[in-house]
Parts: structure tokens; sequence; C-alpha cells
């Protein structure tokens, strides 16, 4: 059987996604337009979906999830990871409908949680050498990725919305 780390998939996903509705899109890409769909892309797949499987993982596969972080099974840590996961998921999914300052707010609550678990994930590596895919694999990668990339995404976003409204 091949152990394969889904989190190496969310980026690609989100850029791929992002690319075709644009093709199929018949708006015209303005550059605000085009960093808007490649921003939701991210909110929703990088951060809603893949925030939803950690929760499933977490809360209905936690001891599996724990052997692949190479934590001990059975810690409570698992649930509060998992409704951690879950609310991120939802503010991300949500994105769909909800705009403006919620983009924001949705942004900030990621990277806070996200770079958090990375610096869990590089201490673990430091101190006890855990290389196990669930902690050194896609994970961290994905925990310092993803909301470095949204936060790009948003700040070029807004810059642009600025200029959109001064007729720019």
């Amino acid at each position: 059987m091949v152990n394969f780390d889904i989190a190496y998939l969310y980026i690609p996903i989100s850029i791929i996604v992002a690319i075709v509705y644009l093709l199929i899109d018949k708006e015209p890409r303005t550059r605000h337009r085009v960093i808007g769909v490649f921003l939701l892309s991210f909110l929703v797949i990088s951060i809603g979906i893949s925030s939803l499987i950690g929760f499933v993982g977490h809360i209905f596969f936690a001891d599996q999830i724990a052997a692949d972080i190479g934590w001990a099974a059975g810690s409570p840590f698992q649930r509060e990871v998992g409704f951690a996961n879950l609310a991120i998921g939802v503010l991300g999914i949500t994105c769909i409908w909800l705009r403006g300052n919620y983009w924001i707010a949705t942004v900030i609550a990621t990277t806070i949680f996200l770079w958090g678990a990375a610096y869990g994930h590089i201490m673990d590596i430091i101190v006890h050498g855990n290389y196990a895919p669930g902690n050194a694999g896609g994970v961290l990668y994905d925990d310092i990725l993803v909301p470095l990339i949204t936060i790009v995404l948003l700040a070029a976003y807004v810059r642009t919305a600025k200029k959109v409204e001064k007729g720019m």
C-alpha cells in the first residue's frame, strides 16, 4: 500500500482550479479579478477543504493520524486540533458567500493556527528528531506556505481594490 501525503496536493489544486475558472469565466480578466479568483481558490481549497479533511482525520481517525504525526495515540489534543480544523474549514468554505473583511479574518485565523502548528512541528523535529511524514512532510510545508500565499494574495487583492475604486 502506498502512503501518499494528500497535503502536497492542496496548493497545486488551488492553482489549477483558479486557472480553469479563469479560462471558462466570461468576466474581464483584470488584475483585481485574477488575484481575487486565486485568493478565493486558496481560501476554499487550501484552507477550507483541507481543514475539513483535517477535522475528519483528527476526530474520526485519531489514532491513525497520531501515528502518522509520530505522536502517541489517545491524546485529547486530537479532539482540540480536530475542532480547530473544523472552525477554519468552515471559515474557508464560507468565503464563497462572505467577502471583504471576512476574508481578512479568515486569513488571520488560518495564519495564527497554521504557523503555530508549523512551529510545533519544527520544534518536534529539533527536540525529538520527529521526521514522521505527518510531522515533517506535506503538512509542514502547507502550514508554512498556505498562510504566506494567502497573505500575499490578500494584500495584492486589497491593493488592487483600492485602484479599482479610484478608477485606475
